[in-house]
């Protein structure tokens, strides 16, 4: 009976170690949600970031601004949320584009039209810092005119990107996802109740420790929802996640607090126009007109 008590709790440890490892490797299943597309891209598509064998891991969209447009000399890197693809963002895309600006889209591995690999944060962070590389090498534009957009756990990654290139001149940070919201959405799934979930975590996409020394003016752009913020912040810890995450970020920032309808109208686009001209490209100022000369009197 002592051994096969023995093996029993042997064959339970190991099981709960086995779990342990399975949660270790697939944690970002429970952080991302990707979808990929199998069907081909759009011909109007770009494919960069190359791999070892030399092929384009990476496919998007390159959205060039009318030429006199405002913003025709910043881009926008829109780095999108962890879940769906890119073609769920067209409608934000079309917004940014109309603002005239230049913007890059793209897919990270595993997503869309991209190479198909599992996503992790590593992953994420090597393409967005390869879609950076692209703007600043193979078009050809300085760092100071690119300016990040992230949405979701893409404002981590937006916000790793200005802290690593110091000329980044601005940030938006459209709904970020917190480094608490991410962990307790982890800890509340059923899945990972009897596992040592809060140790093995490391999908955790950062953003709190860096934005609270980066001197990048940002944009915050924030979904007004009345109805989800808890009346009792003791039974709903992570309620006030995102108001911790706005106080502890490092000025220059604006905080914009909108309204779900607000991101598909007009104060959407307004408030990141009075963002651009007041940190990226300022107003010209008004042309002098110079004073004619004097005619001279010749004897």
């Amino acid at each position: 009976m002592k051994a096969i008590a023995a093996v029993v709790i042997v064959a339970l440890i190991c099981a709960y170690l086995t779990l342990s490892l399975l949660f270790y490797q697939g944690q970002w299943q429970l952080v991302l949600h990707p979808k990929h597309e199998t069907r081909p891209p759009e011909t109007s598509s770009i494919r960069f970031g190359p791999d070892d064998s030399a092929t384009p891991q990476l496919t998007g969209r390159w959205l060039p601004a009318a030429p006199g447009a405002r913003y025709a000399n910043s881009t926008i890197l829109f780095l999108p949320s962890g879940d769906g693809s890119l073609a769920d963002f067209s409608a934000t895309l079309d917004r940014l584009h109309n603002l005239g600006i230049n913007v890059l889209a793209f897919d990270y591995r595993g997503y869309g039209y991209s190479a198909d690999t599992h996503p992790n944060q590593l992953r994420m962070t090597q393409d967005a810092e390869s879609a950076w590389a692209y703007l600043n090498t193979s078009r050809g534009i300085p760092a100071h005119q690119i300016i990040p957009y992230g949405i979701g756990v893409g404002a981590s990654l937006a916000t790793h990107l200005a802290s690593n290139h110091s000329d980044i001149p601005a940030l938006i940070l459209d709904s970020p996802s917190t480094d608490m919201e991410i962990l307790g959405a982890v800890l509340d799934d059923p899945r990972t109740r009897f596992l040592p979930a809060r140790m093995l975590f490391h999908e955790n996409f950062a953003i709190a420790q860096p934005l609270a020394t980066l001197k990048t003016p940002k944009l915050f752009l924030l979904l007004n929802e009345p109805s989800k913020i808890a009346t009792n912040k003791e039974t709903d810890p992570h309620s006030d996640a995102i108001e911790n995450l706005v106080d502890g970020a490092a000025s220059p920032k604006i905080i914009s607090n909108l309204h779900a309808a607000d991101f598909a109208g007009p104060l959407y686009g307004e408030q990141i126009r009075r963002f651009l001209d007041q940190f990226v490209a300022p107003p010209t100022p008004p042309l002098v007109p110079t004073p004619a000369p004097v005619p001279t009197n010749h004897p």
